[in-house]
C-alpha cells in the first residue's frame, strides 16, 4: 500500500530509510479515504459467498494487513501472504499478527507487484490489491495485473480496489470537491486536502471504470466485473 505523506512521520533519513508510521495509520486513512474499511468488508462478504473457502489468499499491497487481520477471524483454514513494498509497512503487520499460529501466515520478501519474481510454494486462490496500482504508469500497472494473473490458479479470483478517474473534465472536478468535502468533515484542513487532490494525475495516476474493465480482460481473464463504486473509488473482481 502506498503511504499517504498527510498520514505519515518522517524519521531521520539514512540510506534506504522507510518513513515511520504512525500506529493510528489505519484510522487516519480513514478519514482520507471514504468507506476504507467497507474495501476491507465488502472483500471479504465477496469471497464468503464464493463455493469454497480458499487455501491460499495473497494480499499484495498489504499496508499494515488490516484486511488479513479481519479476514484471519472469518477464514480460519486460510493461509495468508503478505505482500508490500514498504518496509515500514510489513514490520507493523509482523507486530499485528506477533501472536498469530504458525502456518497461517506468510510474510514475502518486501516487493511491489510488478517486480515480484519469488516462486510461492502454492499457487493462490484469491489474490487481492486494494488501493495500491493507482500509482503505477498505465505500463506498469498492466505488468503488475499480470503478475497477478500469472500467479493465481486457473479458476482463481483477483479482487482489485483502486481510485477512479471519472469520464469527464467536470466530473473530475465535481469529484474532487466530493471527496474534499468528506475529509473536511473527517478533520482535515483545507491545507491538506489541496495538497492531496493535487496528487491526481501527479503522484497518482487513476484510470476509468471502462478503461480497468479493458485492461482486466486484455489481461487474459475470462470474467471481469465492477461490484463497488463510491466517491471516486471502485472495487473489481475477475475469474482467471
Amino acid at each position: 500500500m502506498k503511504e499517504d505523506p498527510a498520514v505519515m512521520k518522517p524519521s531521520k533519513p539514512t540510506q534506504n530509510a522507510t518513513p515511520h508510521l504512525p500506529e493510528d495509520y489505519d484510522v487516519r486513512i480513514s478519514g482520507v479515504l471514504p468507506y476504507y474499511s467497507s474495501f476491507h468488508q465488502e472483500t471479504i462478504n465477496f469471497v464468503k459467498s464464493l463455493p469454497s473457502s480458499p487455501k491460499v489468499w495473497m494480499d499484495t499491497g498489504c499496508g499494515t494487513g488490516s484486511l488479513v487481520s479481519k479476514a484471519i477471524e472469518e477464514f480460519p483454514d486460510t493461509k495468508f501472504l503478505l505482500l508490500d513494498p514498504s518496509e515500514g509497512m510489513l514490520d507493523q503487520a509482523k507486530t499485528k499478527f506477533s501472536s498469530c499460529a504458525t502456518g497461517k501466515l506468510e510474510f514475502l520478501k518486501a516487493s511491489s507487484t510488478q517486480e515480484f519474481y519469488q516462486e510461492l510454494e502454492e499457487k493462490p486462490d484469491v489474490i487481492t490489491a486494494i488501493q495500491c496500482h493507482h500509482y503505477l504508469s498505465r505500463e506498469a500497472r498492466a505488468v503488475a495485473i499480470k503478475v497477478c494473473y500469472n500467479l493465481l490458479k486457473e479458476g482463481g479470483i483477483y479482487i482489485t480496489f483502486e481510485n477512479i478517474r471519472p469520464l469527464t473534465e467536470e466530473g473530475i472536478n465535481i469529484g474532487k470537491r466530493y471527496w474534499g468535502n468528506f475529509q473536511l468533515t473527517h478533520g482535515r484542513s483545507e491545507k491538506e486536502i489541496d495538497t492531496h487532490l493535487e496528487r491526481f494525475d501527479t503522484e497518482y495516476f487513476p484510470i476509468t471504470v471502462e478503461e480497468h474493465l479493458e485492461l482486466l480482460r486484455k489481461t487474459g481473464f475470462r470474467t471481469v466485473e465492477l461490484f463497488w463504486y463510491s466517491y471516486m473509488q471502485a472495487g473489481f473482481y475477475c475469474i482467471k
